[in-house]
């Protein structure tokens, strides 16, 4: 009967639920968009939001302190770590000189990091 189910895990659902989409939206953002650097996007938002409402939805099943605490820790860990990652990876894509898509109009590191011989080479971002 539906006066049986508690809330919490009705609310566990729907985080798993909302969670899966989010991970499923990144896996289909990396096949499908054009360039490296809108697919790096995609699933860093995507997944990481993902990620943390499966680990939610597991803290908010198990409610035992240990599991709590691991859950939280992963995602404050991608929270972290996402950012920082997706920012090397679009750093260097951008210096091995990896094509970008069409629909692309702005560079705003044009003659900043040494993409096609412009700018310094070192990295420094001074001219």
């Amino acid at each position: 009967m539906a006066g049986d189910t508690p809330w919490s895990d009705l609310v566990v659902a729907a985080c798993l639920l909302a969670g899966g989409f989010f991970l499923f939206v990144a896996g289909l953002g990396i096949l499908r968009l054009p360039d490296v650097l809108i697919r790096m996007h995609a699933s860093t938002k995507a997944g990481t939001l993902g990620v943390g409402l499966v680990f939610g939805a597991a803290a908010l099943y198990f409610r035992n302190t240990a599991e709590t605490a691991i859950a939280a820790l992963t995602v404050i860990f991608l929270l972290v770590t996402a950012p920082v990652a997706a920012h090397a990876i679009a750093r260097a894509a951008y210096r091995m000189n990896v094509r970008l898509s069409d629909r692309t109009h702005i560079d705003e590191w044009k003659g900043k990091y040494g993409r096609d011989g412009e700018g310094p080479a070192d990295g420094t971002g001074a001219p």
